[in-house]
This record gives C-alpha cells, structure tokens and sequence, in this order.
C-alpha cells in the first residue's frame, strides 16, 4: 500500500506560483508609504510608488496565472 499524496499541481508549478507571491510582495513593499502624522508628505507622488510598484505587483499576479495554467511536458514516451 503507497502512501503518495496527489496535488492537483506539479511540483514545479508551485514553486513557480511561490515565485510568484514573492514578486507581488515585492511590488506591494514599493508602494508603502511612509507616515508622518497630521503633515503633507509629498513623497506619496513619488515614481515608485505610483508607477513601478503597482506595474511589478500587476507582472506577479499575471505570472501567477501562468504558474497556475503552465502544463510541464512529461519526458516519458
């Protein structure tokens, strides 16, 4: 009797969806912002957080659907 344990994806499409997650945290740590308490803090229009961060965390949920629609070819013939 085997005990094997079946995941609905293969071992290389998680890995790719864990690469994936990391990229979008990458992209959501950009757009922190930092707190100043009751002042103006222009630094809220800054590039990075407008601009580049909200395009790599966009890139980690588009690379997350290829992870998940991604078929490996099976070299068995």
């Amino acid at each position: 009797m085997e005990n094997k344990t079946n995941f609905a994806l293969p071992k290389k499409n998680l890995i790719l969806l864990a690469i994936g997650f990391v990229i979008i945290l990458i992209g959501f740590c950009c757009m922190i912002g930092g707190a100043n308490h009751g002042t103006f803090n222009p630094e809220v229009f800054s590039p990075m957080r407008i601009t580049i961060g909200p395009m790599i965390a966009l890139f980690g949920f588009f690379f997350e659907i290829f992870a998940i629609l991604w078929n490996p070819k099976s070299k068995e013939k």
